[in-house]
C-alpha cells in the first residue's frame, strides 16, 4: 500500500477513527513524557477544583484579549 492510498483509505473512515489514527500519529512523532503529563493533569485538576469551589472566577477569551489589547496599546508601550 503506498502512502496515497493508505491516506485515502483513511479519509473515508468515521470521523472518530480518524481522530484516533491522527493521535497516534501525532503521538509517534511526539511521544508524551508521562511526568510532565501527570504535572499537567494534576495542575489541571487543580484549577477545576478551584473554579468550582468558587476560589477563583472564570474570565472569557474574549475579556483576556480585551485585557491584552488595552494593555498592549496604552500610552508608553
Amino acid at each position: 500500500m503506498n502512502t496515497k492510498q493508505l491516506i485515502d483509505e483513511a479519509v473515508s473512515l468515521p470521523v472518530d477513527e480518524r481522530a484516533h489514527v491522527v493521535d497516534l500519529l501525532l503521538r509517534s512523532l511526539n511521544p508524551p513524557e508521562s511526568a510532565l503529563d501527570q504535572q499537567w493533569i494534576n495542575e489541571a485538576q487543580r484549577r477545576l477544583a478551584e473554579l468550582r469551589s468558587g476560589r477563583v472566577a472564570a474570565v472569557s477569551g474574549e475579556e483576556v484579549f480585551n485585557r491584552l489589547w488595552s494593555v498592549g496599546h496604552s500610552p508608553g508601550c
